[in-house]
C-alpha cells in the first residue's frame, strides 16, 4: 500500500480549466459547430466525462499547429497521457483558391478584416471542395491511455478545451487548417488594395448566396431541432446559474417531435 506521502505526490497536477461550469460548451457559432460534430460522432458517456476533465484542470498542456493539436492530460495514473488530434492542413495552392473565393465576396472579406467570422464562410469552403470543419473521416485522434473506447475521456477533454480556444479566437479554426491569421488578412488586404473602391462599390452589397439558391435550398431532415440555439449567440441570461439556452433546448426538441402533445400519434 502506498504511503500518505506517495499518495499525495501522485495527486493530479493543476492544468487548464474550461470556463463553462455546466451544460454544453462553445459560445460562438463556429465553436458550437465543432461541438455539434463531436457530439454526433463520439460516445456521449465519454464526452460527458471529458467535460468533467476539462472543467477540473486535467488538461496540462494544449498546443495548436497546422493540422495538429497536441496535449497532455492527467488521468488516474501518475504519468500524464499524450493526446494527438489531426486534420488535413491545406497547402499553399489550396489556400490560394480559398483566399480568392473569400476575397471575391466583399462582405465576407470586410468581416474577416474586422476580425469577425461570418457564418457563410463554411459554405465558401464547401463550394471549393475543402470543408472548414472535419467530419468523422477527417478527424484522426489518438491517446496513449489504455482505454479502448473512442474517443476516451482524455481526448474528449482536449476537444472541449479546443472549442473554447476557438471561442477566444475564431482564426484558430483557419490556422488549424494551415492558414495563420496574419497571413490570411495580409492576402485579403492585398486584394482590397489592388481593386479601386469605385470598382468594388457596385458589388459591395451583393449577397454571398444567390436568391435562387436560397429559395431552392433542400430541407435537411437531419438538422437538430435546437439548431437556432446552437447557431445564434446566446443571451447573457441564466436561471439558477443555468444558461437559458440549456433550459430552452428540451422545449425546442419537444416542439419538433411530431408525436409531441397536441399532435396525433402515427
Amino acid at each position: 500500500m502506498d504511503s500518505p506521502e506517495q499518495a499525495q505526490s501522485e495527486q493530479p497536477q493543476e492544468g487548464l480549466r474550461a470556463r463553462s461550469r455546466r451544460g454544453t460548451m462553445g459560445e460562438r457559432w463556429w465553436s458550437r459547430r465543432f461541438i455539434d460534430i463531436l457530439e454526433t460522432i463520439c460516445d456521449k458517456g465519454r464526452l460527458s466525462r471529458g467535460r468533467s476533465y476539462a472543467r477540473s484542470g486535467r488538461v496540462l498542456e494544449l498546443g495548436i499547429a497546422p493540422g495538429h493539436v497536441g496535449a497532455r492530460v492527467q488521468g488516474s495514473r501518475p504519468v500524464p497521457y499524450d493526446v494527438d488530434v489531426r486534420i488535413t492542413a491545406y497547402g499553399d495552392g489550396e489556400w490560394e483558391v480559398l483566399t480568392e473565393a473569400l476575397a471575391s465576396r466583399a462582405l465576407y472579406r470586410a468581416k474577416l478584416l474586422a476580425g469577425e467570422m461570418p457564418p457563410e464562410i463554411e459554405d465558401v469552403f464547401g463550394d471549393c471542395g475543402m470543408p472548414l470543419f472535419p467530419d468523422e473521416r477527417g478527424l484522426e485522434m489518438e491517446c496513449s491511455c489504455p482505454d479502448w473506447g473512442f474517443p476516451c475521456k482524455h481526448l474528449s477533454a482536449v476537444l472541449y478545451l479546443l472549442a473554447e480556444r476557438f471561442d477566444d479566437d475564431p482564426f484558430l479554426v483557419l490556422a488549424w487548417r494551415g492558414m495563420p491569421k496574419e497571413s490570411l488578412l495580409d492576402d485579403l488586404r492585398e486584394v482590397t488594395d489592388d481593386v479601386p473602391f469605385a470598382e468594388r462599390l457596385s458589388a459591395f452589397y451583393e449577397p454571398g448566396t444567390s436568391l435562387a439558391r436560397l429559395r431552392h435550398q433542400p430541407s435537411r431532415a437531419s438538422a437538430p431541432a435546437d439548431i437556432l440555439l446552437r447557431t445564434l449567440d446566446p443571451p447573457p441570461v441564466k436561471t439558477r446559474h443555468i444558461p437559458i439556452t440549456d433550459l430552452l433546448r428540451p422545449a425546442y426538441r419537444r416542439l419538433s417531435d411530431p408525436r409531441s402533445p397536441g399532435e396525433p400519434s402515427p
